[in-house]
């Protein structure tokens, strides 16, 4: 106790210190800083604890730095050896989003004594998380994790989801596929509106991943809870039943589009266009989804829009070249299309030999800027363009501006941490290297050296 009052004193004679050295009343020092005169005046003779972020407005008063006496706060938030909810998690937060992560750990040591406290981490994470402070909310959904006694309560699972959302954010292909293994054991014990949404996360992921066989799965698993949930919604409507809106990252729409597009592009991905083309009614004409608003009616529309682009992807792709002027005036009406237009033209010329030259010298600007567009998915789709775009040039006979494609792709793959995609573009260097200029060895060199196995 003597211990804390001394660390009490230590905190307030720092701020009478520099009060007194910069000549500062109380009142102008309340006026400063924003912190209300009889506030300030209990805070100082100790009858009033301070708040984090009037700690904060201080230090920008004194001119000190972010986390000035973030040392000696920690006496406000334990008395008589009692938390403090509501002084100690805006602490950690503050700590957190400034780094003081000794601080974090000398709280959490004396926090996790008592496992009842894993509830103020979790509260910690989920605000830092819906603050959008992803990477700092992690260690304390570990925390969580690590120290949750009941695996199958909602706070366990949650916090599985969210370290899921939190650590698939970049574009290391064999750290996100860590993340799919450790989170797919928990999506199905989530509540129904996370499930959702992890499902679709699940599918994306394993997009980018290129795990088309657990695309499918998380598609179908997509395709029938968003059914069931639509189901229970629409009912609880007709039976005039006052319930919560269901609260997701996206409208419930999304969820049951998404599920037969991603369906789709899984059996597209495995060559198996037909069977995709199918799956594009799931989502063509949505007009009949009741539960809608001006959001549903917008997502609605770019569904329709990507069924005609999707039908005329898996035309393409199965050899039917003649509709190529068709989808050429498709994608002048819907621009936004066009990067996935080249992708799927480039396949389709690459297997079926048709010639596109005059294609690449129209939409020479757009494919300019695919290096423009930063994300696994869009770095994914760019390495892809670039791959058939070797194909096609091989057939061709040209070697040089083969291997140009060849130097991007290694470099695209070295973004992605794909360790596969790097191996076979290195064996496509090395099989035609007795062409390659000067300037191709230098480039290849300087990519070879930055690549780590």
């Amino acid at each position: 106790m003597r211990l804390q009052e001394t660390l009490q004193r230590s905190l307030r004679s720092e701020i009478d210190r520099l009060q007194k050295q910069n000549g500062y009343t109380l009142s102008k020092l309340g006026e400063l800083s924003g912190i209300n005169h009889g506030h300030l005046s209990d805070i100082v003779r100790s009858k009033r604890s301070i708040t984090i972020g009037q700690l904060d407005a201080l230090a920008k008063v004194f001119g000190q730095p972010s986390g000035w006496l973030y040392d000696l706060y920690t006496s406000e938030c334990f008395t008589k050896e009692k938390v403090s909810r509501p002084r100690l998690i805006p602490y950690l937060i503050r700590c957190a989003e400034i780094g003081l992560h000794d601080s974090i750990q000398q709280v959490v040591s004396k926090l996790l004594d008592d496992r009842k406290n894993v509830g103020i981490l979790f509260s910690v994470a989920e605000q830092l998380f819906a603050n959008g402070k992803l990477i700092q909310s992690v260690p304390f959904y570990q925390h969580v994790v690590d120290n949750e006694k009941d695996s199958h309560s909602d706070r366990f699972v949650i916090s599985q989801y969210r370290l899921f959302r939190a650590t698939v954010q970049g574009t290391n292909a064999e750290e996100n596929w860590e993340a799919v293994i450790r989170f797919k054991p928990y999506r199905n014990r989530l509540p129904e509106n996370y499930q959702l949404d992890g499902l679709l996360q699940l599918s994306t992921v394993c997009f980018e991943l290129q795990r088309w066989g657990d695309m499918e799965i998380y598609a179908d698993e997509l395709r029938s809870l968003s059914f069931k949930v639509y189901d229970n919604e629409l009912r609880k409507r007709k039976n005039n039943k006052v319930c919560e809106p269901l609260k997701t990252d996206r409208h419930l729409v999304v969820y049951y589009g998404q599920g037969y597009l991603l369906k789709g592009v899984a059996l597209q991905m495995q060559g198996l266009y037909s069977e995709a083309s199918e799956f594009v009614q799931g989502y063509a004409d949505l007009a009949w989804f009741e539960l809608v608003d001006e959001v549903g009616l917008k997502e609605i529309e770019k569904f329709r829009i990507w069924a005609r682009a999707n039908l005329y992807t898996y035309s393409l792709l199965m050899g039917e070249t003649a509709i190529l002027p068709d989808y050429l005036e498709f994608l002048s009406k819907y621009p936004v299309e066009i990067q996935a237009g080249l992708l799927t033209i480039m396949e389709a010329a690459s297997k079926y030999d048709i010639d596109i030259d005059d294609k690449l010298d129209r939409y020479s600007e757009e494919i300019k800027r695919f290096s423009d567009y930063k994300g696994s998915v869009n770095i994914g789709r760019h390495y892809n363009f670039r791959y058939y775009k070797v194909e096609y040039k091989l057939k061709k006979g040209r070697i040089n501006k083969a291997l140009d494609e060849i130097l991007c792709c290694l470099d695209l793959a070295d973004q992605l941490n794909n360790q596969q995609a790097f191996k076979r573009n290195t064996a496509l260097f090395w099989a035609y290297r007795q062409h390659a200029s000067e300037q191709h060895e230098r480039n290849y060199q300087e990519i070879i050296g930055r690549f780590t196995v």
